[in-house]
């Protein structure tokens, strides 16, 4: 592991895990350590990430800017609104689908507890 200050510009940003249309997920500092990594999330317009977990890590989303929210619970049954300036858990394995609505960009900083980001994508809510 590095012991110095570690940065990622802005413009040095790639593609990070799998994909969902419309939902830009980039690495920001990935295998930089071992207990935890940070990723960017892009969701344009009126799009749904698939319904997935991240494995054994917990993870941090902080609202940048934009308005999406977070469905989970059984069979996608709660849903929580985001709105810039506020924090979300979202516990290991748990089921859940980022949303946007809107009709503008949300922008999504996201921490995980984990040296790379753990996206398992599912063909639906399996848990019930």
């Amino acid at each position: 592991m590095p012991e110095e200050v570690r940065v990622t510009r802005a413009g040095d940003l790639k593609a990070s895990g799998p994909q969902t249309e419309g939902m830009i997920r980039q690495a920001a500092l990935v295998d930089v350590s071992d207990q935890v990594c940070g990723t960017l999330m892009i969701a344009k317009p009126h799009t749904a990430s698939a319904v997935h977990h991240h494995g054994e890590e917990d993870t941090i989303v902080y609202c940048v800017s934009g308005h999406g929210s977070i469905v989970s619970g059984p069979n996608g049954s709660k849903r929580e609104d985001l709105s810039p300036g506020d924090w979300a858990l979202i516990p290991s394995f748990a089921e859940h689908q980022e949303v946007n609505d809107s009709d503008g960009d949300i922008v999504w900083v996201i921490c995980r507890g984990g040296r790379t980001p753990i996206v398992e994508n599912l063909q639906s809510w399996t848990k019930s």
